[in-house]
């Protein structure tokens, strides 16, 4: 089969679309025939060297992929060959086939187009276990999520405002903030021009759970717009890895910092992917069929053209996921 594959660490130019050996079908896993895949950071991260796969997994880029069953491993059931899926990866997604374990897979969501599925796995695991398994964004709360216009930010936003929750988000264009609103973002923060702290907390009084994507670089400023009992999750490091944490100020309003990652739990038991995916399953896909929430796909690119992908993200071109699919 083909995959995109890593000549060594570096630039978009390091990658190219070439022969390697098929995936082994292991008990408890399935091949999927890939039908699209989509670029998170952490494939950006992983190219310049700074990311490897967790243990076990494949040294092949890709955090998601939607596609067809071709092959179903012993000790397999519930699924058969044939079925369309889409899946959350450890990795192995920029190719042609993929092994995925059973317990990470859901069905292909009706009224959404197979390659368009691709945009799911991730950005809905990710969310729903970070702001309402882990933060319990309850309804009436104020959510804030930097980044609104990545493909985390608008499912984020969407989730929210089902939830009941008034949303703020930022973003560095206005294009970007317009979108969100139509997502249905209340509270919109060009973070070029002004400071969040002050207009979220002007708006809203403060924000009761954070989803944040940069790390250090916000880490004290997001403290400071926490409301009294409220919420801070950590999902990504864009802005640095180190920075000084005011307790005072933290127990003061009686709130928490969460940082967590996704790619790196086990597959099953507790807090697991499997348990993950099982209660996007129960309580998300329903409203993916209903279409109350929508994949948001800025382009789709073949996975020959993966360096293109990765530059667009770098750059932040993109609202919403870009695409890579194994046919030109």
């Amino acid at each position: 089969m083909r995959a995109v594959t890593i000549n060594e660490p570096g630039s978009p130019d390091v990658l190219s679309w070439a022969e390697v050996p098929d995936p082994v079908c292991g008990p408890g896993e399935v091949i999927v025939d890939v039908a699209a895949t989509a670029v998170n950071r952490a494939d950006l991260l992983q190219r310049q060297g700074f990311y490897p796969p967790p243990k076990g997994a494949s040294e092949i880029l890709g955090l998601e992929c939607s596609g067809i069953i071709s092959e179903i491993g012993e000790g397999v059931t519930g699924w058969s060959v044939g079925d369309e899926v889409c899946a959350l990866l450890s990795g192995g997604g920029y190719a042609e086939r993929v092994a995925v374990p059973a317990g990470q897979l859901l069905p292909k969501p009706a009224g959404v187009e197979l390659a368009t599925a691709a945009a799911l796995p991730e950005v809905v695991c990710t969310v729903w276990s970070n702001v309402f398994l882990l933060a319990n964004l309850r309804p009436g709360e104020t959510f804030l999520v930097h980044g609104g216009s990545s493909g985390i930010g608008t499912m984020a936003i969407q989730l929210a405002k089902r939830a009941g929750a008034r949303v703020a988000t930022t973003a560095g264009t206005q294009a970007k903030l317009d979108f969100c609103r139509e997502l249905g973002a209340d509270v919109l923060v060009n973070y070029r021009d002004e400071d969040f702290v002050e207009r979220v907390k002007t708006e809203t009084g403060g924000a009761d759970v954070v989803l944040d994507n940069m790390g250090a670089k916000y880490l004290g400023r997001n403290v400071d717009v926490l409301t009294t009992g409220g919420r801070l999750v950590v999902i990504g490091m864009q802005g640095g890895t180190k920075a000084e944490l005011d307790l005072g100020k933290l127990l003061g309003k009686r709130a928490a910092v969460h940082a967590t990652t996704l790619r790196s739990r086990p597959a099953t038991g507790r807090g697991g992917k499997a348990e993950i995916v099982a209660a996007v399953l129960h309580d998300v896909w329903p409203d993916v069929e209903r279409g109350v929430l929508r994949p948001i796909v800025d382009r789709r690119l073949p996975m020959s053209r993966a360096a293109e992908a990765h530059r667009v993200v770098e750059a932040s071109e993109h609202i919403g996921k870009v695409l890579l699919l194994p046919a030109d």
